[in-house]
C-alpha cells in the first residue's frame, strides 16, 4: 500500500498512469461503436460455437461480437509486426536497418508495419464479413451495396489504424505494452459476462448451483491459481551471469574492479508468443472458411480439409504448442543479441570469468539463453493447450478462450508492476 501511495504522489507518473487509463477506455468505448449502415449489430449467437471467430472476438475485445468499427482489435497490426520481423531475417538490408541503423532504422521498421497494417486491415476486414454473411442469423451483412462495402471496410480499417495509435502512445509512456494493454483490456471487460454465463452453465432449472457445477468451478478456479503461480515464477525467474570488471587507473583515480552479474530471464518474450502464435493460426482458417464454397472442386475441397484439420483439437493442440515454442525463440532473439550484450560488456572492461572477452563470451550466451529458453517456452506452449486438455477431460468448452486469457492477463499486469517500479527507482532509489 506504502508504494501504492508513493507513485500516485509522484506527478508526472500519476499522470501517465491515469492517461493509460483514459486511453483503454477509449478503446473500450471504441469496442461499442457499430459500423455505419449496417443494422446487425450483435453476433454473439453466432461466436459461440465458432472457435475461430472467438478468437478473432478475444482479440478485438468484444468489439467483433458488437461489429464495431474496432472489429479486427489489433490483429492486423500483430500480422504485420509479424511479417516484417520475418522479412528482417529474410532480407539483409531490413536485418541491417534494424540493428544496425540505430533509433532512426528502428522508426523506419515501425513505419513499414503501419504502412503494411493497412492493406492487411482490408484484407481480413473482408474476408472476416463474407464468412459473418455465411452464417446463420447474419442476413444483416448478407448483402452489402458497394456503397455499404466502402463505408463499412474504411470505417474498420480507421478503427484498426485508432487503435493502433492508442497502442503505440502507450507504449511511449512505458507503463506497458501498448497492444498487450488493448487486448487486456478487452479480455478483462468481457470477465463478468464470462463468470455470469460460467455460473449459468452450471445451474438448475431452480437457478442453484449444481453439485457437479460447484465441483467443476473450483477445478477450474484451482487451476487458475496453479497456472497463475507457475506464470509468476517463471515470469521472475531468470539465471545470473558472473561479470567481473577490471580495474582501470584514470588520473589519480581507480576505477572498476567489481563483481556483479547479468540477468537472463527464462522467458525474455513475455506475452508475445501467445499473441504471434493465435494470430498465426488464425490465417489458415480464416483462408479455408473463405474458399469453402469455391466453384473450383480441387479448391474447395482443400479448404474443406484444412477445416476439418483445424476442428480436430489434438491437431490444433499440436499445432498450437508448436508455434508458441517457436515464437518465444523467435521473439527472443529479436529482443536479446548476446553478441550485442557481449561486445558492451567487452568495451566496459568487463569480463565473464573463465572466458575470453568477444566471441567466447556471446558464444557461451547463447548456450545459456538457448537452453533456459527452453523451459520458458515448454511452459508458455503447456499453459496455452492447457484449455483443451482440461476440455478433454470435462467436455466443456468455458475454459477453451480462458487459458490464453489468464495469461495474456497475469503477464501484462507483472510487466505493467515491472516498468512502473523500474520508473520509480529512477526517480527516487533510496527510498524506494
Amino acid at each position: 500500500m506504502s508504494k501504492i501511495l508513493q507513485i500516485w504522489k509522484t506527478k508526472d507518473l500519476r499522470k501517465k498512469i491515469l492517461l493509460v487509463v483514459f486511453l483503454l477506455i477509449c478503446t473500450r468505448i471504441l469496442a461499442h461503436i457499430p459500423i455505419p449502415g449496417i443494422g446487425l449489430t450483435d453476433l454473439r449467437g453466432i461466436l459461440a460455437n465458432n472457435q475461430l471467430f472467438g478468437l478473432y472476438n478475444l482479440f478485438s475485445g468484444g468489439g467483433l461480437s458488437n461489429f464495431s468499427v474496432v472489429m479486427l482489435g489489433v490483429g492486423p497490426y500483430i500480422t504485420a509486426t509479424i511479417i516484417l520481423q520475418l522479412l528482417t531475417i529474410i532480407i539483409p538490408k531490413l536485418g541491417e536497418l534494424q540493428k544496425e541503423g540505430g533509433e532512426a532504422g528502428r522508426a523506419k521498421i515501425n513505419q513499414y508495419m503501419r504502412i503494411l497494417t493497412v492493406p492487411l486491415t482490408l484484407l481480413q476486414a473482408y474476408g472476416t464479413i463474407v464468412l459473418l454473411s455465411r452464417q446463420t442469423g447474419a442476413a444483416g451483412i448478407a448483402d452489402l451495396s458497394p456503397f455499404q462495402w466502402f463505408v463499412t471496410l474504411l470505417s474498420v480499417t480507421a478503427g484498426t489504424m485508432v487503435l493502433m495509435w492508442i497502442g503505440e502512445m502507450i507504449t511511449e509512456y512505458k507503463i506497458g505494452n501498448g497492444i498487450s494493454l488493448i487486448i487486456f483490456a478487452g479480455i478483462v471487460a468481457r470477465l463478468p459476462s464470462s463468470a455470469q454465463q460460467l455460473y449459468v452453465t452450471y445451474t438448475d432449472s431452480t437457478g442453484n448451483l449444481t453439485s457437479t457445477g460447484l465441483v467443476t468451478i473450483l477445478g477450474y478456479v484451482a487451476v487458475a491459481v496453479i497456472v497463475i503461480a507457475g506464470i509468476v515464477l517463471i515470469t521472475e525467474a531468470q539465471r545470473n551471469i558472473p561479470v567481473s570488471y577490471a580495474k582501470r587507473v584514470r588520473g589519480n583515480k581507480m576505477y572498476g574492479g567489481v563483481n556483479t552479474h547479468l540477468p537472463l530471464r527464462v522467458n525474455q518474450a513475455g506475452v508475445i508468443p501467445i499473441i504471434f502464435a493465435i494470430s498465426f493460426m488464425l490465417f489458415p482458417s480464416l483462408i479455408a472458411n473463405f474458399f469453402s464454397q469455391a466453384k473450383t472442386v480441387q479448391i474447395a475441397h482443400a479448404a474443406q480439409a484444412i477445416n476439418t484439420f483445424f476442428q480436430n483439437q489434438t491437431y490444433y493442440g499440436i499445432i498450437y504448442f508448436i508455434l508458441v515454442v517457436a515464437f518465444t525463440y523467435f521473439y527472443t532473439a529479436i529482443v536479446f543479441n548476446p553478441e550485442e550484450i557481449s561486445d558492451n560488456i567487452q568495451k566496459q572492461g568487463g569480463f565473464i570469468p573463465g572466458l575470453r572477452p568477444g566471441h567466447q563470451t556471446a558464444e557461451f550466451m547463447y548456450k545459456v539463453l538457448n537452453r533456459i529458453t527452453l523451459a520458458g517456452a515448454v511452459f508458455l506452449g503447456l499453459v496455452a493447450v492447457l484449455p483443451y486438455i482440461m476440455q478433454g477431460f470435462t467436455a466443456s468448452q468455458s475454459l477453451t478462450i480462458g487459458g490464453t486469457s489468464i495469461l495474456i492477463v497475469v503477464s501484462v499486469v507483472i510487466e505493467v508492476i515491472k516498468q512502473v517500479q523500474a520508473q520509480m527507482v529512477m526517480r527516487d532509489y533510496e527510498n524506494f
